[in-house]
This record gives C-alpha cells, sequence and structure tokens, in this order.
C-alpha cells in the first residue's frame, strides 16, 4: 500500500510540470503568429476594399449560371483582377459544365380565385408544352403522406408543402420531390420553398430525375403561395393550376476554374487550398452564393501579399465552377490533383454565407482539433466563438476524401441566410461590408498560421 502511494504521489509530480509545459507550449505557439494575425485582421477591417469588389463581380457580371457568358466573363474578370493583386501562377483549368437554360415560366392559378404564384423552375426540370399543364393540385404534408394519397395524384400537381426546418433536413424534397410525384402519375410537382418565410420569394435549386420514370415538370412556389393553396383545398376548393416550364439542356459548355496562388518560402508542395464557388443560379445576382465566399478567400491570398507576409506552405485559391449544378469543377480538381491529394495539408471552404453571427465548423483528427483551438483563439478580437464541428464542404471535399485532409467552413447565420438563398433577392445588398471584412479577416488569419507553422496539421 505504501509503495502504492509512493507511485502514485510520483505521478502527481510528473503530471504537474507535464500541464504547465503544455500550457506554456500553448502560449510560445500561439504567440508566434500573433503579431502577424493582428496585421492582417487590421488590414481587413480597416477597409470596405472586399464588399467593393464583390459589389463589382456582382453588378458586372450578375447571375453567373454554369454554361452562361456571365460566367466566362466573371472568370475572365477574376483572372485579370488577380494578376492586378499581383498573386502568383494566375490560371485558368478547363472544365466542361452542363448548360441547362430557364426558358419562360409562370405559374398561375386558373379557376375561382385566378391570379400568378410566386414560382421559380427547379434547376434541370424539363419544359412543359408552351400552353403549359393544367391541372388540380394535390397538397400533401411529405412523402408519406404522398403514398397515403397515391391513388389521388394521377394526372395532377402533386404540392410538398413541407414546412423548413433547416437545409438539410428539407432538400431532399426538393432534389426528389419529380420522381417521388411521377411514379403515381403526376403531371408536374410543385415544392413550398427551401427556406424560412421571406417577402413571398421562391427559391430554385436542383432536381433530380429518376431512370425508368417520367420527367415530370418541376417548380418551386413561394411559401405564401403554397400555404394559400393549402386553405383553400382545406375549405374544399378544387385547385386548378396552369404550369408553364421552359428548361432545356444545350451541349456542355466550356468553363474552368480559377486558380491563383502565394508559393511557400520552405515547403512549397505542400498545399493549403481555401476558395468558394464563382457560379450561381440564374437568379438575383450571387452575391451571397457564393460571391461572398469566392471575395473573402480571394482577400487572405491579396492581404498576404500587400503585408508581404509568405508563408512556409504554399496557398493556393480556387474559384470553382458548377457548384450548383453539378460540382464539375470539385471534381475536375479532384480529378487533376488526385496524385499530390496527400500534400493538401488543410483546405477551407465558404459557402454559407457570412451573416453574423458566423463561426468555423472542423473536421479532422483529435489532435489537429486541438491544435485549430488554439488558433481559433487568435480570433478573440473579432468576436468569432471557439471553432465546433462541421468543417468542409462540396468542393474541397472530392481533394479531401482522397488525401485525408483537414478540412474547415466558413458558417454564416444559417437562420438568415436561408432567407433569400438561391432567390432573386440573392444581391450585394444582402451582405454587410463589417461581416464581409470580418470574414476575410478570420479566414485570412487562420490560412496564413496553418499554411507558416513548423509542422503541418496532423492527420
Amino acid at each position: 500500500m505504501r509503495a502504492l502511494r509512493r507511485l502514485l504521489a510520483a505521478a502527481v509530480v510528473l503530471v504537474l510540470p507535464m500541464q504547465a509545459l503544455h500550457a506554456q507550449s500553448s502560449a510560445n505557439f500561439l504567440s508566434m503568429y500573433r503579431e502577424d494575425v493582428a496585421r492582417l485582421v487590421r488590414a481587413a477591417t480597416s477597409s470596405d476594399f472586399a464588399w467593393r469588389r464583390l459589389a463589382e463581380l456582382t453588378d458586372l457580371h450578375g447571375p453567373r449560371l454554369s454554361g452562361s457568358d456571365n460566367l466566362t466573363r466573371a472568370i475572365a474578370w477574376s483572372v485579370e483582377k488577380m494578376k492586378a493583386d499581383g498573386l502568383e501562377n494566375v490560371h485558368t483549368e478547363k472544365v466542361m459544365v452542363p448548360h441547362w437554360i430557364r426558358g419562360q415560366e409562370r405559374a398561375e392559378l386558373v379557376d375561382p380565385p385566378f391570379g400568378d404564384v410566386a414560382m421559380l423552375g427547379l434547376g434541370g426540370t424539363v419544359a412543359t408544352p408552351p400552353e403549359g399543364v393544367v391541372a388540380e393540385v394535390l397538397p400533401v404534408n411529405n412523402f408519406d403522406d404522398l403514398q397515403t394519397h397515391a391513388a389521388d395524384a394521377k394526372g395532377r400537381i402533386v404540392l410538398f408543402n413541407v414546412p423548413y426546418t433547416n437545409y438539410s433536413e428539407t432538400v431532399t424534397y426538393r432534389t426528389t420531390s419529380a420522381a417521388a410525384a411521377a411514379q403515381f402519375g403526376a403531371v408536374g410537382v410543385l415544392v413550398r420553398s427551401v427556406g424560412p418565410t421571406g417577402l413571398r420569394t421562391a427559391h430554385t435549386g436542383s432536381v433530380t430525375y429518376a431512370p425508368g420514370l417520367p420527367e415530370i415538370p418541376a417548380a418551386s412556389i413561394s411559401a405564401e403561395d403554397a400555404n394559400r393553396i393549402v386553405r383553400l383545398t382545406a375549405r374544399g376548393h378544387y385547385v386548378r393550376m396552369r404550369l408553364v416550364t421552359g428548361g432545356h439542356y444545350e451541349p456542355d459548355a466550356e468553363s474552368a476554374n480559377v486558380v491563383a496562388e502565394i508559393r511557400g518560402r520552405e515547403k512549397p508542395d505542400e498545399i493549403v487550398l481555401i476558395g468558394g464557388h464563382l457560379d450561381s443560379w440564374d437568379v438575383g445576382t450571387g452575391a451571397a452564393d457564393d460571391g461572398v465566399g469566392c471575395v473573402a478567400t480571394w482577400e487572405a491570398l491579396r492581404l498576404m501579399k500587400h503585408l508581404g507576409l509568405r508563408p512556409r506552405r504554399t496557398v493556393r485559391l480556387v474559384l470553382f465552377t458548377n457548384e450548383e449544378n453539378g460540382l464539375r469543377g470539385a471534381n475536375a480538381y479532384a480529378d487533376r490533383y488526385g496524385e499530390m491529394a496527400g500534400n493538401h495539408v488543410f483546405a477551407l471552404e465558404s459557402d454559407s454565407g457570412v451573416l453574423s453571427p458566423a463561426t468555423f465548423g472542423f473536421s479532422g483528427s483529435t489532435a489537429a482539433r486541438l491544435m485549430m483551438a488554439q488558433i481559433g483563439a487568435l480570433l478573440t478580437p473579432l468576436g468569432l466563438p471557439e471553432i465546433g464541428p462541421g468543417g468542409g464542404g462540396a468542393d474541397i471535399g472530392p481533394i479531401a476524401q482522397l488525401g485525408n485532409v483537414p478540412t474547415m467552413a466558413y458558417l454564416g447565420d444559417a437562420t438568415r441566410f436561408f432567407v433569400f438563398h438561391h432567390t432573386a433577392a440573392d444581391t450585394v445588398e444582402r451582405v454587410a461590408p463589417d461581416d464581409l471584412s470580418r470574414a476575410a479577416a478570420s479566414i485570412a488569419a487562420v490560412t496564413y498560421v496553418v499554411a507558416e507553422m513548423p509542422e503541418r496539421l496532423p492527420r
């Protein structure tokens, strides 16, 4: 027993110095970068440069759907501006992308009551005949409710009136609604817009058809119009609607990822990857989704260049193409750099807006998470909370999976972002200059420290 007590006492003596050493090591780890991080933060937050660049992008080039002239011009503009910023290895990497065109569309009630319905065809929807499809509307609450009313769906336009909870839960009704309704003979499908109730705005986004089932026209309608139709049917009215869609595909079009770098001074073959997607849907001007993510990550490189900071590792910015309706840019990047996936030490994506209160999400090993928590402490002056889970993104996902790469996401306030996500209201007015400056400062700080640390983030 005495021997055991002596052993425990010795262990306590050893543990206390180790705890003190760990605390001292953490403090030293932070202090090495505090001054440079402070310079990056001051430079980012002392100017509205980033917001003015976002306004220029969206004002000049507007919505940037894959295959559009607007996206082609935005790519060329980005290359020109990056070269003017003095960034290195600025170039484009060819990607063939789908080219869907919306065409003419509308929705209207054709029996008393009459009137237009706020709608947007879902991305990839097929076209109706020119005169449209006229049919009675069958509202359902969810997929199970559709199954219950399967015998009533034939020859009707099915309306999925599914209240928004969060994006990941509700978006499945947008992507799979057409296939679900088509299997029971529906002639069209409507979905209540995937987002909180806004100002009678309809939200677009991709729809997916199922092999072996008819491809029926698909559109979203505003929450207010969905509620009205449900109230009318609940009172015993037979609601008839005319749905007109003009969507069709042209042959695949040439597009490109835009790439720029600050080459690492000691370990140029180790890559810290950051970026967003330059394409957008064809409504609004794609400011929050995802012009702001492109500009916020672009600022990280521009600020480092401006301040003369060249980290150990290469920081690579990629403005991906075709995130919204194909992920061709993400997959092309993974194909091109797949053999070097293991040299990607970190990947950060900004594709959730920058609305306050914002936070960082991180996905990686426990050891990497502990290290990122220390880096996050440097962001206290910006008012960001502790780094949480949920790092990653659609565009960095393929390369990260190949290389088991730690990933991070800058996450704006989702309760506000999804009010105007994929709508005509996504314009630069939805982005506050201070929010964008804070995002740019945070991303620049994290990116610089990860690229500058003596050791790479542990897998």
